[in-house]
Parts: C-alpha cells; structure tokens; sequence
C-alpha cells in the first residue's frame, strides 16, 4: 500500500487502552513478541497482577484521568478501552465509550502522537444486503436501538472529522466480527447471558437441537488473530478501515456441528420476546436490541486486510467458536480479573 505515513520506528513505544480485556491482553502479548516494539504501557482501570515482557501498567480511566501524559513519547495508541454495561442505563455506556474515547483523540493531539489505531466493529454497520459480502464503504450508521452499535457508530463520524482536522495522524480503524479465546468464554457469557445461563449448561449432551432462526450468521475470529491485525496497524503504514474476520460466516449448520447438535427451524419472533421479557426483568443483561442488531449485521469482505494490512487468521471461526465453548465447559480465565457485571 502507498501511503506516506512512516512505519514505526525501531524502539517503537505503543499505548494501549483496555489492555486487559479479551483483545487487549493478546495485543499486549503481540506487541511483546515484536523485536521493533521496545515498550508497551497498557493502561486499565484495575491494574492487573501479570507481567508479559515489555510492558508495564498504569491505572487510568478514560472518562476523567490525564491521557496525554500517558500518551507522551508513543508511537502509536491503540484504543480498545470500552464497556458493554450497564445495558439498562445507556447514559453510562455512552460517558465511558463516547466520551471517554473523544477524550482519548483529544489526548492523541496533545500529546503529538503519530499514530492512532481505533477498535471499531462490525456492529458499526448499517444493516447488510442479504449475505453479499460489503467492504469498508458500506455506511456506518449501525443499528440505533442498540447502544452499542450507537456507540460505535457515532465514534465513526467523530474519527471522520478528527481525520480532516489532524491529517498528521495517521487513523487505522479495525473492524472485527465477534472475536472468541477460551480464556475470556466465561467473562463473555456472563456479560451478555448474566445467571440466566450458566458456563456449565453450554455442553453438546445438553443441547441435543439448535434454534435455526432466520438471520442467525455472523462472522467470527479468534482474539490472537485480532491482535495480530492489530499489531500491523500500529506498526505499519497503513491508514483507514479495514474489516477484520475469520472464515467460514458461522450459520445454524457450523453452530450445530460444533454443538454436535441438529439445526432445528424455529421462528425468530418468540426468541425475541422471550430475550425482551428476560432483559425488563433484569435476569439477561444483553438487551432485546442488541439480537436485532446481531441478525441484521452485514457479512464482511476482509479483502482489503488481507491485501493492504498484510493480516491473514491462524485461526478459522470455527475453531474460534469451538474454542469459546470449550472454555466455557472449562473454566479458563484471563489472566486479568475483569470488571464487575452491571445489570
């Protein structure tokens, strides 16, 4: 890819926000592992009890701690830091994910930092056409019932009119499908299933059918991929968007063959109700919105990573996949003790 943008320099030193998340904490190990990185700072809310090579730790809260001292003397920031709840108080997501992450591009400016590699998402986009595949020009106006697909989308336009205003920083935004390790299964499952389902209930002998619903397909990758596609963008010279998933597109016929299960037909409406009662109820923390978003979502052409990024996966979705379920009926954990749950 021509681009003026240097690559980073050898002894390069990289920032990365929401370093102990799912993500984070395979990019923190990415960066490690890579002779031209001389540092990483990874910055989180809870400061974690691991220590991978290179890298040290800094408490710090994107929604109101100083950044741009933090951000002093880096050669690329990564920002990952985001919340998924409280999903019945929006305002909260909203001051953590917007906000906070305006104040992180602030911080960038201000601290003269050539580099900026945004975590956006598939949830950014508009629904697709059908399974066509749509590349990074397909809109980004995601789904607006959902906070999180709100959320990223605004973040979008706001990178649109940092982009214009700051043309020295150069702005890599990844968009991901659902990314998968066994270490994070649990922590997952609780974010978005809460109490109401177990990590032990998710066993192929207990899920002898699958509900096959219209719209269930989605894209999916495994965390060390998406940390690889992250580390070439802060490292290289790319610029812009790039869509970032693992192939097959995982439909009713991979889940059910992962589960061991048979793929049942089953109408999407009384699903949805159920989830909607769930969540007025508190018992699901994972919105009804959020299932509309998910079986509205496009399919991704990731053509353009594998071409200009240089990014290909290790890994398939479907190993991704059978890997999260094996974690869930494991009990791995990240090496990072995660954020209480908020319902």
């Amino acid at each position: 890819m021509s681009d003026s943008a240097s690559p980073a320099r050898e002894g390069a030193r990289i920032v990365v926000t929401g370093a102990t998340g799912n993500v984070g904490t395979e990019v923190v190990r990415a960066l490690g592992a890579d002779p031209r990185v001389a540092s990483v700072l990874g910055l989180a809310r809870r400061v974690p009890h691991w220590d991978p090579p290179k890298t040290r730790w800094a408490g710090a809260d994107i929604t109101h701690d100083d950044l741009a001292g933090h951000f002093l003397g880096a050669d690329a920031v990564i920002h990952l830091a985001w919340t998924f709840q409280p999903t019945h108080d929006p305002v909260a997501t909203w001051r953590n994910n917007v906000l906070g992450g305006v104040r992180v591009l602030d911080a960038v400016v201000a601290a003269g930092v050539p580099a900026l590699v945004h975590a956006s998402s598939v949830g950014a986009y508009s629904p697709g056409p059908g399974g066509i595949p749509v590349d990074e020009s397909w809109p980004t106006h995601g789904w607006p019932d959902t906070a999180y697909c709100r959320e990223k989308a605004y973040l979008e336009r706001v990178l649109d009119g940092f982009e214009c205003e700051n043309r020295g920083v150069r702005v890599v935004r990844l968009r991901p499908g659902f990314v998968f390790k066994r270490e994070a299964a649990s922590h997952q499952l609780r974010l978005f299933a809460g109490r109401l389902l177990p990590p032990g209930a998710v066993r192929p002998e207990l899920l002898p059918v699958l509900p096959a619903f219209a719209g269930l397909r989605f894209q999916a990758l495994h965390a060390s991929d998406a940390a690889e596609a992250y580390r070439l963008a802060a490292l290289g010279r790319a610029r812009g968007a790039f869509n970032v998933a693992a192939g097959p597109v995982v439909d009713a016929d991979v889940l059910a063959d992962v589960l061991n299960a048979r793929a049942v037909p089953f109408p999407r409406g009384p699903l949805r109700t159920a989830l909607s009662a769930a969540w007025r109820l508190r018992l699901l923390p994972a919105s009804p919105h959020l299932f509309d978003a998910v079986v509205h979502l496009p399919v991704m052409d990731t053509a353009r990573a594998r071409e200009e990024l240089g990014w290909s996966p290790r890994y398939g979705a479907r190993e991704a996949v059978a890997e999260f379920l094996d974690g869930l009926r494991g009990g791995d954990r990240l090496p990072t003790d995660p954020l209480s749950v908020a319902r």
